[in-house]
């Protein structure tokens, strides 16, 4: 389902919704993609879609109080995996993402299937926020959202 989200987010302009299923899946299909792979996928995005627009969101979740800190429970905490909720932590405190955001990206590690999310695969599910709100992470984002670090080289 990864590469599925990744092919989509390097073909798709930021904010664009795309085709239509129908036809997003036929050029998924087309590239070589698993059936299995792309309805996957498909659910993923509209499930996506479904999450950034809620009922109108709480006051609370928009404007949190500046010594709020974001509680995750135990089954949160199962499909997230350390690494993960400390990369968001991280993400958070660095005011790169915000609460709308955050909230969207531990719904969306939540609604894949296999648990803990590896943090390669949460970076793709931050990309795919940014992108469905056409936002582009700043660079130093992007290179941390990017970066592998096998291939960093220590100075």
């Amino acid at each position: 389902m990864f590469e599925v989200l990744t092919f989509v987010y390097e073909n798709y302009d930021a904010g664009d919704i795309g085709p239509e299923p129908a036809h997003l899946e036929r050029k998924l299909k087309g590239v070589g993609f698993e059936s299995e792979e792309i309805e996957e996928a498909l659910t993923w995005l509209r499930g996506m879609d479904s999450a950034a627009h809620p009922a109108p969101l709480q006051p609370w979740l928009v404007q949190p109080h500046k010594n709020s800190a974001r509680v995750y429970p135990v089954h949160e905490q199962y499909q997230l995996g350390s690494q993960a909720i400390g990369f968001i932590t991280f993400l958070d405190t660095a005011g790169v993402l915000p609460v709308h955001m955050r909230e969207l990206v531990i719904d969306r590690a939540l609604a894949t299937n296999d648990g803990p999310v590896s943090l390669d695969d949460l970076k793709i599910i931050i990309l795919m926020v940014y992108w469905r709100f056409g936002h582009e992470p700043d660079a130093l984002v992007l290179d941390e959202l990017c970066d592998n670090p096998e291939r960093r080289v220590v100075h």
